[in-house]
């Protein structure tokens, strides 16, 4: 073989290996990743420095690798970074689809992690459009992912986010609480840049709640790490806070002074931006130069191909040993680049972030003593006034009286209802209100409030919708009581401020972890609505929306207060969106385990029905211990209704000695009267008679004396005014129970 031939061959050998050697670079999994994640790396650095150009076409590029690789986990974080850069730029609905399409690959992949920055981006996104409340459902999400994931930076990072939603709210209150816990949490992990940020904020929020001093404080500790660490857009958005609030409490100098640096620095940022978009625009004009360019290289080597086929091979073969070389340097460097950024992304992982509250004991004891006297003398009378009212309408008045007796009806209960709210206010302050979790139907329960409140809603010419999601199921573990309260405190409001419209309840899924669902309700009403300014004030004690409304509409304005504590202890948020005229909706969230046990139905109605009664009551005595004269003749005609005997005395020391000399079943004694009291009357009694069934039946403040009741040795506890059915119930399963061990 000729000499020359021999070269060709060798360079047609070599070339094929050049060939294989660089599809086997290209298909291989490790490159192809460190390509995309080179990528995105050069998107996100591009992003930085406001050169959106050279993100979008990095991220592009990005995209077209990891699609043909067919990697769903890096399409999903390059469509999270896609949907930022659409954002910025201001293309939000475009933002919003390559969020969605990143949640469903983040979804698939259950990478919890990268879900939870597209929730908080896509959160971001509608605080642009203006739409706060979707925005606060995403922050919520993504927060609640990185909790579960334990991200701190993350964590930071969207509280930040929701406190500045709250504040576009104009919920000030909780914006000043979420950004303490934001400024916090960055502090604790080092986030310096989320830190600068969380004070500015949290000093516009002291500002606007009129604390001048406390937002000064803020705003100028924030400034100065933004300034110290030189981030830019922090240090942008100080000096235009510093210069509002300065300029507000008429230090006009000093605002004019941060004015201009604001001015100064955000002419330097467009500047920077434009400059960045310049050099993109020249770059790409280079790159199609500089395809031209190879375009006529190209079509020069196939015209002088056929003239000298060693040199074209030559040509060719320099080319592709230069490619091998360029693709091995440019594998080093990425994968010295993940190196670097691993490292850089390892953070601490502190102890849980710890807010102490100091409390006010010797104010809360007081408190609590004088709520427990008034409730106690106001309690006493009511029995009288709700008891007589009762029994003359069961005793067929005259027709002219019955309006009358309701409306003296209808003022006991009012009474009766604003004392047990203060007292429950009072509870939830006081951190005394207990959990009591037990299975139940959740959508038959709601189904019996709303039956129990469709005769007002009637009165108002109101129709209730229930909607009740068909994937849920039916039975959990909760404290039904509490949430029967605050959805019938919600209905309630609803029908009071609504009339001739509709009323739509709804219960639908937002997350399920395990066997705990987070359920959201929403009560929707088109009534009078809720102005703006108002809104901030809902949930406070005594808080409706003018005193006018207070006289007109009724209620105590208590309401809404117990509902947000019930929700705070169920380890919930509400939140109230509403417009003047349109009409108002309260939603709240609150976890609930899920259970298959079904909850124990109550089908005795009447325990002392004559018909379905099997108790022998013909030798039943009750000792009524009562020294209120109007007390006891109540008392006395409800027992005889029910077909008991009792006896009546007035004072502790007179019921001993008849205790001592007669055989009773039962005693129901008083607590305050004069001489010994009803719980030393019962200490006495227990020194000689151990099983004997005693009943507090009082109008003591219960939770303050249950330690006293405990002591003194009571079987139960009946509280006055009572409910009749709870009444009967506590009677007759303590009858029942001595017949039983009697047999």
């Amino acid at each position: 073989m000729s000499q020359p031939k021999q070269y060709i061959f060798v360079l047609t050998m070599l070339l094929s290996l050049v060939v294989w050697s660089q599809k086997s670079i290209e298909d291989d999994p490790e490159i192809q990743q460190n390509n995309i994640n080179h990528r995105i790396e050069q998107s996100q650095s591009a992003l930085e420095k406001f050169n959106y150009f050279e993100a979008q076409r990095n991220l592009d590029e990005a995209l077209k690798l990891a699609q043909k690789a067919d990697n769903k986990k890096s399409i999903g974080i390059i469509y999270t970074i896609k949907g930022k850069l659409q954002l910025i730029i201001e293309e939000e609905d475009n933002a919003i689809q390559s969020l969605n399409e990143a949640i469903k690959m983040h979804t698939e992949t259950n990478d919890n992690a990268n879900l939870a920055n597209s929730y908080k981006t896509l959160g971001e996104v509608y605080v642009s459009k203006g739409d706060y409340y979707q925005a606060s459902d995403y922050f919520k999400s993504a927060k609640n992912l990185f909790e579960q994931e334990e991200l701190e930076e993350g964590i930071a990072e969207t509280l930040l986010l929701e406190g500045k939603n709250f504040i576009l709210l104009k919920n000030y209150r909780k914006a000043r609480s979420v950004l303490e816990q934001a400024t916090a949490q960055a502090k604790k992990t080092g986030l310096l840049k989320t830190q600068s940020e969380g004070l500015l904020n949290h000093g516009l929020v002291y500002h606007k709640l009129g604390d001048n001093e406390k937002a000064i404080e803020l705003v100028n500790e924030g400034l100065q790490i933004a300034k110290q660490h030189n981030f830019t857009s922090v240090l942008n958005e100080a000096y235009f806070i510093a210069s509002d609030l300065h300029n507000s409490i008429g230090n006009y100098q000093l605002s004019r002074n941060h004015l201009r640096n604001h001015l100064e620095l955000s002419d330097s940022i467009r500047n920077l931006t434009r400059v960045s978009s310049t050099k993109e625009q020249e770059t790409q004009f280079l790159l199609n130069e500089q395809n031209d360019r190879i375009k006529e290289l190209e079509a020069q080597a196939k015209e002088e191909q056929e003239d000298d086929g060693v040199r074209t091979l030559i040509s060719i073969l320099s080319v592709a040993l230069i490619t091998i070389l360029s693709l091995l340097t440019l594998s080093l460097y990425k994968n010295n680049n993940i190196r670097l950024k691993t490292n850089n992304m390892l953070h601490k992982k502190n102890g849980e972030l710890i807010i102490a509250k100091e409390k006010a004991e010797l104010a809360s004891k007081t408190k609590a003593n004088f709520l427990s006297t008034v409730t106690h003398e106001l309690r006493t009378p009511l029995y009288a006034v709700t008891g007589l009212s009762n029994m003359l309408l069961e005793e067929n008045p005259k027709p002219e009286q019955i309006q009358h007796l309701k409306s003296l009806k209808f003022s006991g209960d009012y009474l009766l209802t604003f004392i047990n709210d203060i007292l429950q206010i009072n509870k939830i302050e006081a951190n005394k209100v207990n959990l009591e979790p037990e299975p139940f139907n959740l959508k038959k329960k709601i189904n019996n409030i709303i039956l129990a409140l469709n005769n007002s809603a009637e009165d108002n010419n109101i129709k209730i919708h229930f909607e009740y999601d068909k994937k849920l199921p039916e039975n959990f573990v909760a404290d039904q009581i509490k949430i029967s309260q605050i959805l019938i405190n919600l209905i309630g409001n609803s029908i009071k401020f609504t009339k001739d419209g509709d009323i739509w309840i709804r219960v639908y899924q937002m997350e399920i972890k395990d066997n705990i669902y987070t359920l959201r309700f929403e009560v929707e009403d088109n009534g009078i609505g809720i102005s703006q300014e108002k809104q901030d004030n809902m949930f406070e004690s005594f808080s409706q929306g003018s005193i006018q409304i207070n006289r007109k509409y009724g209620g105590t304005g208590l309401g809404l207060s117990i509902v947000k504590g019930l929700i705070d202890i169920l380890k919930g948020e509400i939140h109230v969106k509403s417009e003047l005229e349109k009409g108002t909706t309260f939603f709240f969230d609150i976890p609930l385990e899920y259970t298959s046990i079904k909850e124990v139905s109550e089908t005795k109605t009447s325990y002392f029905d004559k018909e379905t009664n099997t108790l022998d009551l013909s030798n039943v005595k009750i000792l009524v211990v009562e020294d209120n004269k109007i007390n006891q003749m109540i008392t006395k005609k409800i027992l005889t209704k029910m077909d008991l005997k009792c006896d009546i005395v007035d004072n502790g020391t007179d019921a001993v000695e008849m205790i001592k000399t007669n055989d009773y079943n039962l005693i129901l004694m008083d607590i305050h009267m004069p001489g010994i009291s009803g719980i030393e009357a019962t200490k006495i009694v227990r020194t000689f008679d151990k099983e004997l069934t005693i009943f507090a039946l009082t109008a003591v403040t219960i939770e303050d004396k249950m330690h006293e009741f405990d002591e003194a040795g009571f079987t139960d506890i009946i509280p006055k005014p009572f409910k009749q059915e709870e009444f009967e119930k506590k009677l007759y399963n303590a009858l029942a129970s001595k017949e039983d061990k009697s047999a």
